[in-house]
């Protein structure tokens, strides 16, 4: 076990699987090919979105990215504290649990970041050069002799005021038992580079159960597989709740940074009023 790369001990078996009505065959076969479509189109479109200024880049990256969401048949409801359209001088570290491959577009559809992912993205046909051409950070995270030069590089994103987007969990936990800690090598960038830590919750549901288990994305469940379990599970519902952003500076410490944010995300009691929601 890394530090960037804990192991849940969530699987497809037991926690991957739809309670509640399901969409006809044809209905999901139809949402799916317009979710891949407008994902795929979206990538290619990066080269010239990157021509745009910030705010319009971050406008289009949140209507696309929105749109990305509700094309797989999956509505939005956002909560929380409004985040204002221009980011903060010293950048801002977006830190959220990590349940499903929906999460990434659903940060985006409120957040746009630039996404921390596994290196080995940086080498899969066609979305690898497209992700690194739009700014992800690559992260070799099944070694630890590289925790510092990706501390840097996220540290040096921060302070250059770009956005950032991690999952500190490391791993993808399905939400039924609670979840991994969230790991302070992160946070330490944020630190570094004088950022807030901005924590995000986001959950899933369906009309009959809080936890839904249609958008889980865990252990070795193929995409494939979580693609069509997602398209098929009617009434399906992705909720993104922005907290109040946290100060990080030296005299907190990653340690406590991590803790305090880990906390602000489990927590099930903030009464925060809804944003919006998008059906």
């Amino acid at each position: 076990m890394s530090a960037w790369l804990p192991v849940a001990p969530c699987t497809p078996r037991d926690c991957a699987h739809h309670e509640g009505a399901r969409r006809p065959p044809p209905r999901a076969v139809a949402l799916l090919l317009a979710g891949c479509a407008l994902t795929l189109l979206g990538m290619l479109c990066v080269p010239a979105v990157l021509l745009l200024g910030p705010s319009y880049r971050d406008r289009l990256t949140r209507r696309w990215a929105h749109a990305v969401v509700r094309s797989f048949g999956v509505r939005v409801r956002i909560t929380g504290h409004p985040v204002g359209g221009d980011r903060p001088p010293a950048g801002e570290l977006v830190v959220a649990n990590h349940v499903s491959w929906l999460d990434i577009p659903l940060v985006a559809a409120v957040l746009p970041a630039r996404m921390v992912a596994k290196s080995e993205i940086r080498n899969w046909p066609l979305l690898g050069p497209l992700a690194a051409l739009g700014g992800t950070l690559f992260i070799e995270r099944d070694r630890l002799r590289a925790l510092p030069h990706a501390v840097r590089a996220v540290a040096g994103a921060l302070a250059s005021g770009s956005r950032v987007a991690v999952f500190p969990q490391g791993s993808t936990w399905c939400g039924r038992s609670g979840g991994g800690r969230f790991r302070p090598a992160a946070f330490q960038a944020a630190i570094d580079a004088g950022s807030a830590v901005r924590p995000v919750r986001i959950s899933y549901r369906t009309a009959t159960a809080n936890a839904a288990g249609a958008a889980a994305f865990v252990g070795d469940d193929p995409l494939a597989a979580s693609l069509w379990r997602v398209v098929t599970a009617a009434g399906l519902t992705a909720e993104i709740r922005i907290l109040p952003p946290l100060r990080a500076d030296g005299e907190t410490g990653r340690r406590a940074l991590a803790r305090a944010a880990q906390s602000a995300v489990a927590s099930d009691s903030a009464n925060l009023p809804a944003v919006s929601v998008h059906h």
